[in-house]
């Protein structure tokens, strides 16, 4: 028979059965290897999300200055803004990779300052100021070419609230009460 195995307390006060931390450290060099795949695939979108945006300005210039009817102003603006609102979606998607990239393998990478993460809360913060940039985009959007009804109201509204209560997320995680 086995001797049993004696149980002694840690540091943290657990009980240690002998094992040692070898499966936590097991996990967490798999999950820190394994996060390169969601950093490849949202730098993936990211980057096709650029390209369809190239290519739809390049369809809106033809459409603009060489097509046989020429667009409307409303409709200018409107295929600007939404040209606009893929940009800044794929740069949302493109924080993204760079932040876990930064968060689990590289600090040091020659970014702007704007683009630095340090810490998750960095990551939420800059993730937060974009969707509002984004949401506020996709509004003007929608307000440029209401054509009549009251249900610009409601989508103004609830933009609003969105806005305002990531506005109110985004002061608590920098530290501005």
């Amino acid at each position: 028979m086995s001797e049993p195995v004696e149980e002694k307390k840690t540091s943290a006060g657990l009980l240690d059965h002998g094992m040692g931390h070898w499966p936590m450290r097991f996990i967490g060099a798999l999950v820190s290897r394994i996060i390169i795949l969601p950093v490849i695939a949202t730098m993936a979108a990211s980057l096709a999300l650029m390209i369809y945006g190239v290519g739809e300005t390049w369809k809106f210039i033809q459409e603009l200055f060489f097509a046989a009817h020429p667009v409307s102003k409303d409709e200018a603006l409107l295929h600007a803004i939404e040209i606009v609102d893929r940009v800044l979606l794929a740069t949302v998607v493109q924080v993204v990779s760079l932040g876990l990239y930064q968060l689990y393998f590289n600090q040091d990478l020659a970014l702007p300052r704007w683009l630095k993460i340090d810490n998750l809360d960095d990551l939420k913060s800059k993730l937060v100021g974009v969707a509002i940039t984004v949401l506020a985009v996709y509004f003007l959007g929608r307000a440029v070419t209401w054509s009549s009804g009251p249900d610009i109201v409601y989508l103004g509204a609830a933009s609003a609230v969105v806005i305002g209560a990531l506005t109110y997320f985004l002061s608590k995680i920098d530290g501005h009460d």
